[in-house]
């Protein structure tokens, strides 16, 4: 059963601003009442450890903080082509392995991997400009990130990691 909560924007859209559930393969609807959903809330997965895969769609433009806190068995993910803001935490302490981010993505906020301890490889698109500091605190095993040479990254967005970059 997957069952998702709706508000209104206004901008004429719809967020999801909950979600009851309890299927390891989530599919996040690109439209509600014939409306496009283009915002993921804060803390809408937040503790489902039964979701193992999630698929959003490119109407999703913006997600909120702690959208997956607690996911320890999410391992896959496939992320809108659209997206093009994050806010710190989205992904903490969830159990994804690899993650390519969109080309539309301009910045990694901090924290926004936080404590993602079997992370192991991130790809950012082409637009990424900036990686906050701390956007993988915690991430123990990461060991590859791909970026554009033109990226600026906070010294501390990697603490004390050894990379491929």
């Amino acid at each position: 059963m997957q069952k998702f909560l709706f508000s209104p924007i206004e901008d004429h859209t719809y967020s999801i601003v909950g979600y009851e559930g309890d299927e390891s393969d989530v599919v996040i609807p690109e439209n509600y009442g014939g409306i496009k959903v283009t915002v993921i809330c804060d803390k809408v997965f937040t503790g489902h450890s039964e979701i193992v895969s999630v698929t959003i769609p490119d109407t999703v433009t913006d997600m909120g903080e702690f959208v997956f806190e607690g996911c320890y068995n999410l391992k896959h993910i496939k992320l809108s082509s659209e997206l093009r803001y994050l806010w710190g935490y989205t992904f903490c302490r969830c159990g994804i392995e690899e993650i390519v981010i969109p080309d539309r993505l301009r910045s990694i906020p901090p924290f926004a991997f936080k404590d993602c301890k079997h992370l192991k490889r991130v790809v950012c698109g082409t637009d990424m400009k900036k990686i906050y500091s701390w956007a993988f605190a915690g991430c123990d095993s990461l060991k590859e990130v791909t970026y554009n040479d033109d990226v600026v990254v906070s010294p501390d967005a990697f603490k004390d990691k050894e990379l491929n970059t």
